[in-house]
């Protein structure tokens, strides 16, 4: 998924936003079926009784894609990677603040330490002249797409105890082709033999990211899956000095760091949390 995030980082300043969301959903149709096709699969995943479950779950998937390609063109894949680690922390901070739920010290530093790292990594923004560069619409936009995200992950699980993972894959390619292709009527633009070969493969990517990512949510509870997905902002800050050249800042490191910590600390919090006898 960091590969995907790089190839669209490359691309978005050039196409179109919906223009993006359609061929990464459309493309990603191919691996997700042959996925199905290999397990037997296919005529499964196309029969359900929840559809209004799956279209809740591709428009906030739809919603989630936005964001995040728009935090794309203006940041770096490291940073934007770093904006998705506040999921769960945004996830708790609504359940303290809606439910009235007071999950306990360790969660709740969790949390503030998570928007520290929000504060360290726009620092630079806030007392500079780099407004014009548009971070803060990225950053905006990495906020958002993390709201949406965590909403989102709580609809797959719901799913995952009655449709098979690769399923809830192919409705979401195929909900977001669809609304990627409504945007046309807003306007696409020509693409070159360049511009295409990233959008193919952050297709091919982003689809085979997908199946992986549900099979991996419906077998392991998600504190176990927690530390696996924290690498991903190892990966996202190789991408940006090895191959696009990005050399991050003192700053952005620092809060990058902190925010996966915090990630981390609250995934631990809510693991006591849910041991604790009723």
């Amino acid at each position: 998924m960091s590969a995907m995030s790089a190839a669209i980082h490359e691309v978005a300043p050039l196409v179109p936003t919906g223009q993006i969301i359609f061929w990464r959903s459309f493309v990603a149709l191919l691996p997700t079926l042959i996925y199905l096709a290999v397990r037997r699969e296919l005529g499964q995943a196309v029969r359900t009784r929840y559809p209004h479950k799956h279209l809740v779950r591709g428009l906030l998937g739809c919603a989630v894609m936005f964001f995040s390609f728009v935090s794309l063109r203006y940041l770096s894949v490291g940073l934007a990677t770093a904006l998705t680690y506040l999921a769960p922390i945004l996830s708790i901070a609504a359940a303290m603040l809606f439910l009235r739920e007071r999950p306990g010290a360790t969660i709740f530093v969790g949390v503030v330490l998570g928007f520290a790292g929000i504060l360290l990594m726009l620092f630079p923004t806030l007392v500079g002249a780099e407004l014009r560069d548009g971070t803060l619409i990225g950053v905006g936009a990495g906020v958002a797409m993390a709201a949406t995200n965590a909403l989102s992950r709580v609809q797959v699980k719901d799913l995952t105890r009655t449709e098979p993972p690769a399923a809830i894959a192919l409705s979401f390619a195929l909900i977001c082709s669809l609304a990627g292709l409504a945007s046309a009527f807003f306007g696409w633009v020509d693409l070159g033999a360049r511009e295409f070969a990233l959008l193919a493969g952050a297709g091919l990517l982003g689809g085979l990211g997908h199946v992986l990512l549900m099979e991996s949510v419906a077998r392991a509870p998600v504190s176990v899956l927690a530390p696996y997905e924290y690498t991903g902002i190892i990966w996202a800050f190789g991408f940006d000095l090895l191959l696009l050249g990005i050399v991050p800042t003192t700053w952005a490191l620092a809060g990058a760091m902190l925010v996966v910590a915090a990630a981390a600390l609250v995934a631990y919090g809510q693991g006591r949390f849910a041991r604790k006898p009723a």
